[in-house]
């Protein structure tokens, strides 16, 4: 308790104004609740039935749940660590390590903004038609305004972007809660029971194989739920640390509960075939056939709000990590570099030049867009399996426990969550196997910077641990040659 004390002393005598409990949610749910859940009700339906939903929903409950139980448990007895998902992955596993969490996560996140931008006047469209799908010129001169507005208001400052993020984060789970209130009204049981295990799915009345549908139902819920860490990443700016863990909680508990009523529920307004065939954001069609045509609009209008609040809180989480991963000397030493406001600038004007970059990228070249977008898609999630792993660790070797402290509850927790990072890297497929070429450019920068600073480079098992990329990199080029992954 001294360390934490000590932690929260020094963060009240800064100059800093740092984030409150509500901030920190605010940031865990703005950045779990993008526009992916406004398109669950078609991505449910179109891979599992209901029963199969529910079992899914159960398991990554449980799973997810542990995960933000790791969260809390590493961010009250590691506060030292700043940087949360990679500072885990470093303390627990190396630099090399670490370094490669921090370069996926950084990569994932500003290039998941490029989606957000592109997403973003794809919503409008709907008020707006000249926007289309989002990715015509008028489009990406929309966006690259709205990527230069939330750039200066971060280079304002950490706390008053924050403030932004909470205020669309509130008006986004509004518009949830309407048509969550909308749709039980309407809820009929019959239709969600009519073909609860997806008998119907077949020509033939068989049933699809119960684990295929589970797994498919998992391959959707993987994506939703990143964020989950959102309030450990900014744990420098924490006014209390004791509210990192408690955001992290509460914030997977609130998301949590709005995905399984959104889907579950929807499956009770339109049967299976129905919903399977409506265009994205599917909430659109389900809320206008309970409602009427306003009600497609409205959701437009919410995934508009919602998307801009992931924007901003992805923005602030991509320009975070790079600078603490500097101020740790394992990424370039320009990146640790703040302004006046104690804003990341240097990382904050980087990152997004990346993002405008492939905003021009979605213009010109699309295929190639998507080819990089799929590379880096899953390498967001190794860093979750490393924090789960590093907590497995710390009850292992006892490391920041007392020595007549229990750890049987952290260690079923984590055993859980381990598996269930072991999980997740599995269930994201060929993506995950693509994202090894992301991680290789990775380490030439990292080599760079170790020479660059006269230091070794790699022990035994960071030595294994390259080899091992390489070897997935090459079969993954092959695979590529061959035809068996896609990448268009």
């Amino acid at each position: 308790m001294t360390d934490l004390t000590k932690d929260d002393a020094t963060a009240a005598s800064s100059g800093e104004k740092k984030l409150g409990l509500s901030a920190l949610v605010a940031l865990v749910v703005g950045s779990m609740i993008g526009g992916g859940v406004f398109s669950l009700p078609q991505n449910f339906a179109s891979v599992a039935s209901p029963g199969a939903l529910m079992i899914g929903w159960v398991i990554t409950g449980i799973g997810m749940l542990c995960l933000a139980f790791i969260y809390q448990n590493l961010s009250a007895r590691c506060p030292h660590l700043d940087g949360g998902i990679y500072s885990y992955a470093r303390a627990g596993f190396g630099d090399f390590i670490g370094f490669q969490a921090a370069w996926g996560y950084w990569f994932s996140a500003w290039l998941g903004n490029v989606s957000y931008a592109v997403l973003l006047f794809s919503a409008v469209s709907f008020f707006i038609p000249v926007f289309g799908d989002g990715n015509n010129l008028v489009s990406i001169i929309g966006a690259s305004v709205v990527l230069w507005l939330v750039h200066t208001l971060v280079m304002r400052g950490v706390r008053e972007a924050a403030w932004i993020n909470t205020i669309l984060t509130v008006v986004k789970v509004l518009v949830l809660i309407i048509f969550i209130i909308a749709v039980l009204i309407a809820f009929r049981l019959g239709v969600l029971t009519a073909d609860f295990w997806g008998r119907m799915m077949r020509v033939d009345g068989t049933a699809p194989e119960l684990f295929s549908q589970v797994k498919n139902t998992m391959l959707v819920t993987t994506w939703v739920f990143i964020g989950i860490e959102g309030a450990t990443v900014v744990s420098a700016r924490a006014a209390k640390r004791s509210d990192i863990g408690k955001a992290t909680v509460v914030g997977l508990l609130g998301a949590l509960a709005i995905y399984v009523l959104v889907s579950v529920l929807s499956m009770g307004i339109l049967d299976q075939a129905t919903l399977a065939g409506l265009k994205n954001p599917s909430m659109a069609g389900v809320l206008e056939s309970v409602v009427g045509p306003w009600g497609a609009k409205f959701v437009a209008g919410g995934v508009i709000f919602s998307v801009a609040g992931a924007l901003l809180a992805w923005t602030l989480f991509a320009a975070e990590l790079p600078k603490v991963a500097a101020q740790d000397g394992v990424f370039p030493s320009l990146f640790a570099r703040e302004n006046s406001r104690n804003s990341p600038s240097v990382s904050l004007w980087i990152t997004n030049g990346l993002v405008q970059l492939f905003l021009l990228l979605a213009l010109f070249y699309q295929a190639g867009y998507q080819v990089l977008f799929s590379i880096a898609t899953a390498a967001i999630l190794p860093p979750y399996l490393f924090s789960a792993a590093y907590g497995l660790k710390l009850v292992m070797t006892r490391e920041h426990y007392q020595t007549d402290e229990k750890t049987l509850r952290d260690g079923i927790i984590s055993v859980i969550a381990t598996l269930y990072g072991f999980w997740l890297c599995y269930a994201a497929g060929d993506s995950m196997l693509l994202s090894s070429l992301l991680f290789i450019p990775g380490a030439a920068v990292y080599i760079w910077k170790k020479k660059t600073s006269q230091q070794r480079c790699f022990n035994t098992l960071e030595w294994g641990v390259l080899v091992l990329l390489l070897l997935m990199a090459v079969y993954t080029l092959m695979l590529i040659a061959a035809g068996t992954i896609s990448i268009t």
